[in-house]
């Protein structure tokens, strides 16, 4: 049956101009997980990112450790929403003494709830598109053929929470916990396609705490 590997991005660039590109720890992290790939042996995998930065050279770079030969394909539907434009418009009465993760949080929590966004789209559509574009990568993949996309925690955490029917605080709370470069894996079988693993970032193990982030 194939696998599909969903993952996360290495950490992006909080503290600089720009978020979305890749720190120095964050093009580590995507060196480790590239490795851990190969070490999983996947069959021809067919190789996904989204068009973000931080997604594409999380990809690159992966793919260069793990020895990889394939093209990468690039789809917009595995970009992650966009988090300035939520923090933005989703303000919790008081903000005070609360962290950007718990900001991030409520923000994220009311566009769920939100059914008509002034802007940017719904938080269906952004969860449908995902649940589009896995649906056809299974359809297309082979029985001896498996596939690793490069996406973000929001995308993964939203998928997850379709195939286990969680509620919306069950997919806050997995969009909190993404470790970066973590491998979510899951298996496509006659009966659709099923969670097998969630967050795995055991790869990190050598490298101390200072290779393991959330943010």
């Amino acid at each position: 049956m194939p696998l599909i590997c969903l993952v996360r991005h290495g950490q992006a660039s909080a503290t600089a101009g720009t978020y979305d590109v890749l720190s120095g720890l964050g093009r580590a992290q995507a060196s480790a997980v590239g490795q851990e790939l190969a070490r999983r042996g996947l069959r021809d995998p067919h190789l996904v990112a989204g068009t973000l930065t931080r997604q594409r050279d999380t990809a690159r770079i992966a793919a260069e450790a793990a020895g990889f030969q394939g093209p990468v394909h690039e789809d917009a539907r595995w970009n992650e929403y966009d988090h300035i434009a939520l923090l933005g418009r989703y303000v919790p009465p008081r903000t005070e003494g609360r962290s950007v993760q718990d900001l991030l949080d409520h923000a994220l929590g009311e566009w769920m709830k939100d059914s008509c966004p002034a802007e940017g789209g719904s938080w269906t559509e952004f969860e449908e598109g995902a649940r589009v574009a896995l649906g056809e990568l299974a359809a297309a993949l082979g029985r001896g053929r498996d596939a690793v996309v490069f996406t973000s925690a929001g995308l993964v955490a939203a998928l997850c929470g379709a195939l286990l029917s969680l509620s919306g605080e069950g997919v806050v709370a997995l969009n909190r916990v993404a470790v970066n470069a973590s491998i979510t894996t899951l298996v496509v079988g006659g009966s659709g396609t099923t969670l097998l693993t969630f967050n795995e970032h055991g790869h990190f193990a050598g490298g101390g705490r200072q290779m393991l982030t959330y943010r």
